[in-house]
């Protein structure tokens, strides 16, 4: 993984000029689907607007473009050009889901985990100036050679220390089921241990159902009430592992999910996590997306 993410970011590393605004659109209304840029590393803030209004899209999360996972970094987000960008967004009829950080909170490190809250932190002052509602971060890895406690603790921490920073700002921090903290059970602990408004959890479901091996249903019954964003895709196993397929084709429950979201009256986006930067092999996004798109139109 750390190899292909390397090779990825040497790839598609490229131009950083500011693009030019869209022309105004007065889209019907939409589905409340949502995709992630993980899912299209190469295309640029225009390409991203444009092809989200076109396959149909109520709203982009941002995971990074064109190889920067650093949002604050971009040019797109910095000083004056804030308000082109959300003139951009309301012409093409489109809104932030969120913003997805990279800011892991299982580090022990005193200096690594200083660098993850900064970043965190500077999420959540970029995701108020967009009028984004949540900035995503991870708990991780439990740390080995220490007790699991000891990192479940540090991890409820570091969420209640970004909830603090993100009071009034209308963020939302939110832990993803991802990486060791997948099981109802360790996320419970931590979301428990964090009683705080601004925090809550994005459920990625193919991680607690094909890593975690939990029924939806059941994480449901334990996490529902945190839930305030959703990562759909579908994969089927392959050697060791899956592989990411189109949405529909695979052994995720991916109509289940969004089935039980929708008794439950739901009112976020459903979010197509398509992994095109980590896995290169599988399905551009000009095929993925718009695919997505319809696959959500029936089940919902």
């Amino acid at each position: 993984m750390k190899t292909t993410r390397r090779r990825f970011l040497g790839l598609v590393a490229g131009s950083i000029a500011v693009p030019p605004c869209l022309p105004a659109a007065s889209p019907s209304k939409r589905l409340p689907i949502a995709f992630s840029t993980l899912g299209c590393p190469r295309w640029d803030w225009t390409t991203i607007l444009k092809r989200a209004a076109e396959y149909g899209y109520a709203a982009i999360e941002l995971r990074g473009i064109q190889g920067t996972m650093d949002l604050t970094k971009r040019p797109e987000f910095s000083g004056a050009c804030l308000e082109s960008r959300l003139r951009e967004l309301e012409s093409a009829g489109l809104r932030l889901a969120g913003l997805g950080a990279s800011a892991r909170l299982h580090d022990a490190e005193p200096a690594v985990r200083t660098t993850q809250l900064d970043e965190a932190r500077r999420f959540i002052d970029l995701a108020h100036r967009l009028q984004a509602p949540f900035v995503r971060v991870f708990g991780d890895r439990i740390v080995a050679g220490q007790p699991r406690q000891a990192t479940v603790d540090r991890v409820a921490a570091g969420l209640r220390a970004l909830g603090e920073h993100a009071k009034g700002s209308g963020v939302t921090v939110l832990i993803e089921s991802h990486g060791d903290f997948c099981d109802s059970a360790t996320l419970l602990e931590i979301l428990t241990a964090s009683p705080m408004e601004t925090v809550g959890l994005l459920w990625d479901s193919h991680h607690t159902v094909v890593a975690a091996k939990e029924p939806p249903e059941r994480t449901l019954e334990h996490l529902g009430r945190y839930v305030r964003h959703v990562h759909l895709k579908d994969s089927k196993p392959e050697g060791n592992g899956v592989r990411y397929v189109l949405t529909g084709s695979g052994t995720v429950p991916v109509r289940d999910i969004v089935r039980l979201l929708v008794e439950r009256k739901y009112p976020g986006y459903f979010s197509f996590e398509w992994e095109k930067a980590w896995h290169p092999e599988i399905e551009e996004p000009e095929e993925a997306f718009p695919h997505f798109a319809r696959v959500l139109g029936q089940y919902l």
